[in-house]
């Protein structure tokens, strides 16, 4: 649907439910709680799915939009979320009820009844952003906060790829709409817990580098995230720190997540397609980064993406 069918498709309806994707992110989580509080704004009642993944880092500022028990909804939406298999726990039973997916990935697989996906944006709160801008005609400051940290964060506060000046534009509207961009800068990127540091400084240690330096690969295992102390919160955005490394061009950070299971997260350069390379193992995401579920021990695991790596980097 376009930006015009979308929104009266939300006018015309009421009771929503609001679903995020599994081990939510910042654009997820506050994408979606922004989008209930727009339709709150236009008189709509709307609540979230509750996502028992989501962090103190992000609860903190969108956890009261979750569902209230008994919430009875009469439409689902799905925001963020690229494929069916991304639903969080507890919402594997919507998989056949989304009507509405408002998503920004490429590979999103179409699985909703009508979809409002727009690629070319760098983070799903651009796109809720235009919607509430045409729906309602304005954002109040604590949907601006919201969307602001849904943007930044999907951008590594702007200095990821992916950002364009659509999103720098965006996000100064958000500035100038009451966001805390200072404030929330600080908190989300600039400070960082101590067992985070450890845990880094352990990951780095073991640090596999291929095809001359340009592909690095961080192996994080159960004992490292345990001996560290780090909890969910300060593993947020981990994925990023092999591709902080001069030169490298693929950077993977392979998490055992399970006995004999290995999440993958991978970030590439323009060189090199991300999505391509985890749609090898049933994953998928946008053209610099990506992710996928391997049921493999982690080290096995950092062997095959290696491999997968030299197949789609020719």
């Amino acid at each position: 649907m376009t930006l015009t069918e979308t929104c009266k498709w939300l006018m015309d309806r009421d009771r929503y439910l609001i679903i995020t994707h599994i081990r939510p992110d910042g654009d997820t989580l506050c994408s979606a709680a922004a989008l209930v509080r727009g339709l709150n704004g236009a008189g709509k009642t709307a609540y979230l799915l509750a996502n028992p993944q989501a962090t103190n880092r992000y609860t903190r500022f969108m956890g009261r939009y979750f569902a209230p028990e008994g919430y009875e909804y009469e439409h689902v939406i799905s925001v963020d979320t690229a494929a069916e298999g991304l639903f969080p726990q507890g919402g594997e039973s919507y998989t056949d009820k989304v009507e509405l997916a408002i998503d920004h990935h490429a590979s999103n697989t179409g699985y909703a009844e009508k979809s409002f996906v727009v690629s070319e944006k760098a983070s799903c709160g651009e796109i809720i952003y235009d919607l509430l801008m045409d729906m309602n005609g304005g954002i109040d400051e604590e949907t601006a906060a919201l969307l602001y940290i849904a943007v930044s964060t999907d951008t590594g506060c702007f200095v990821y790829a992916n950002t364009t000046a659509e999103t720098l534009r965006t996000a100064a509207e958000l500035v100038e709409a009451g966001a805390p961009n200072g404030e929330l800068n600080k908190f989300l990127f600039r400070t960082k817990a101590k067992s985070r540091i450890a845990l880094e400084t352990s990951a780095m240690n073991g640090i596999r580098f291929y095809r001359d330096g340009k592909v690095a690969i961080i192996a994080v295992s159960r004992d490292m995230i345990a001996e560290s102390g780090a909890d969910e919160d300060a593993l947020d955005d981990l994925a990023s720190v092999p591709g902080q490394i001069e030169g490298v061009v693929v950077g993977i950070t392979a998490r055992e997540i399970g006995e004999g299971v290995t999440k993958m997260s991978v970030r590439t350069t323009p060189e090199v397609s991300a999505n391509e390379i985890c749609s090898k193992f049933g994953g998928g995401g946008h053209f610099m980064a990506a992710g996928c579920t391997m049921e493999k021990p982690l080290y096995e695991a950092v062997k095959l993406i290696a491999k997968a790596v030299d197949e789609v980097w020719k």
